[in-house]
């Protein structure tokens, strides 16, 4: 029996509802028609950052066991190495020794120590970054294996990471099955994309996010995958109404959705390559988010100055022009001259109907769209919309089982289970414990019951049943399920190596 392909695509920072299959008004055909030929999961969740969620997808651990707790940074001897350690394996490493072809296209973000590049752990093609963002007209540090390469003068990174893939696959001899990650920079800050592609959002939030929201909640009731309460909007975005620069903020969501299309774009370009050498419908299609929509925000003209801020913003453009960073009217964003976020006014809506972003573990921080895409091996599962609870570490042991790629024995085993029941119809089980860490916000979810708390605060207790957005605390009424709860989550810690906040 022939081995499935995989392919895992992963976006940066793309909210909940920032999908048309998950609700949203941007323009998503292609993740739309894998959708309506897949399986949509509504209760899968990730950690809530960049790195750790990519620990913890490559190699079926909680990110800390890998050493990348919160990012990639060396905070030994009180914090974490911030690369990946020798005691995890990844799905390349793995499926590379089972027989399969591994390629990778786009941002890795697992540390820049040699050791963890990914040429060094199981890719055998690698294009990209090893960092967490920056321009996309001309990305620091682009390699093509291991060494640096010059972007080309009409350079776009989504782009560059399509045709990556899309080169790739083209030129696979089909002698053996692949492993193909295809890791998206977008929508990741700066808000950056061509004019042609802003241009087809001319007018699209005029109304506001107040509107653009409610829509996008009316639509995901109507196409099952919410039916509850959603959150209010975030009490520290003010009402449309009252919003300041309302051109400026119609433009950086404009600009937010035009990227989300073009990656769109690009899958598809992927999944017609696939159709046309024969291999779409036994290839597994897994696309999913790192997490929640980010509402971080960086001082204006913090980084134009050579020397200042956060090294991912360039001091100049490439002509030596400035670079206007966070709110400048005066500057729409897109080009490579402006530094600008989605902000937590455009997150609440990409994060819609749940509360919270990107860096908390309450549902906005953690909920990913989670798309699945396997005719041969899902059935008559086509448009299916399920909610079984499952989160990053289930990814690998699903893969392991598809491809029945044997575990390494000198690594810990994997803490998630295979999904590949849940796909095809089977309850999940309930009684099991996912776990949850980051910069100190903590979640423990059983069952129906989550317990949660943002640094530095109390446990808060939610019947994720009839509360799915978090908006009632019935920790008082419920103390016994806390107890219970969190102290599996302290002895889950303990065992894991999670460390406390810095």
């Amino acid at each position: 029996m022939s081995r499935p392909n995989v392919v895992l695509v992963l976006a940066d920072d793309l909210g909940y509802s920032d999908l048309g299959c998950y609700g949203s008004e941007i323009n998503t055909p292609n993740l739309d028609a894998l959708a309506r030929n897949g399986v949509r999961l509504t209760r899968f969740t990730t950690t809530a950052r960049c790195s750790p969620s990519r620990a913890s997808l490559m190699t079926g651990l909680h990110p800390h066991q890998t050493g990348i707790g919160v990012l990639t940074a060396d905070d030994i001897p009180g914090g974490y190495p911030g690369t990946l350690n020798d005691r995890c394996a990844t799905a390349a490493e793995i499926l590379g020794a089972a027989g399969y072809t591994t390629y990778m296209s786009g941002k890795w973000h697992l540390g820049s120590d040699p050791a963890a590049w990914p040429t060094r752990r199981g890719f055998l093609h690698f294009y990209g970054t090893f960092s967490g963002g920056g321009n996309y007209y001309s990305p620091a540090g682009l390699r093509r294996g291991e060494q640096e390469v010059p972007p080309d003068p009409d350079f776009y990174y989504t782009d560059a990471i399509t045709d990556a893939a899309v080169d790739v696959l083209q030129e696979d001899s089909g002698d053996k099955p692949f492993l193909c990650y295809v890791a998206y920079t977008a929508p990741h800050f700066p808000l950056q994309a061509r004019e042609t592609d802003i241009a087809r959002y001319a007018g699209e939030y005029r109304d506001g996010w107040d509107v653009v929201r409610e829509r996008r909640i009316a639509r995901m009731r109507e196409l099952g995958i919410f039916d509850g309460n959603a959150a209010p909007r975030d009490p520290l975005v003010p009402a449309w109404a009252d919003a300041e620069d309302k051109e400026w903020e119609q433009r950086r969501m404009a600009v937010y959705a035009a990227m989300v299309e073009v990656m769109d774009r690009g899958i598809g370009r992927i999944v017609d390559e696939l159709r046309a050498s024969g291999r779409l419908d036994d290839t597994v299609f897994v696309f999913l988010s790192d997490n929640g929509g980010s509402a971080e925000e960086i001082p204006p003209r913090l980084g134009s100055d050579p020397g200042r801020g956060p090294k991912i913003i360039p001091a100049a453009t490439r002509d030596g022009g400035p670079v206007y960073v966070g709110r400048y009217p005066d500057h729409p964003p897109g080009g490579e001259d402006t530094f600008t976020f989605c902000g937590r006014e455009w997150s609440h809506v990409s994060n819609a109907p749940f509360r919270m972003h990107k860096r908390w573990v309450h549902e906005g921080g953690i909920a990913s769209p989670f798309i699945v895409h396997w005719p041969q091996g899902l059935g008559d599962r086509a448009g299916t919309i399920t909610d079984a609870a499952h989160y990053l570490p289930d990814v690998l042991p699903t893969l392991l089982e598809i491809t029945g790629a044997p575990y390494p024995d000198h690594v810990p085993p994997p803490e998630g289970v295979s999904m590949l029941e849940s796909l095809r119809g089977a309850p999940s089980d309930d009684t099991r414990c996912q776990f949850y860490e980051h910069i100190g916000n903590a979640a423990v979810r059983r069952g129906n019951w989550k317990l949660v708390r943002e640094h530095p605060g109390e446990w808060e207790l939610y019947d994720i049943a009839t509360d799915p957005t978090e908006l009632s605390n019935v920790a008082a009424a419920n103390p016994s399920v806390v107890d219970e709860l969190a102290q599996a989550w302290t002895e889950w810690a303990s065992r894991c190596g999670v460390l406390p906040p810095a």
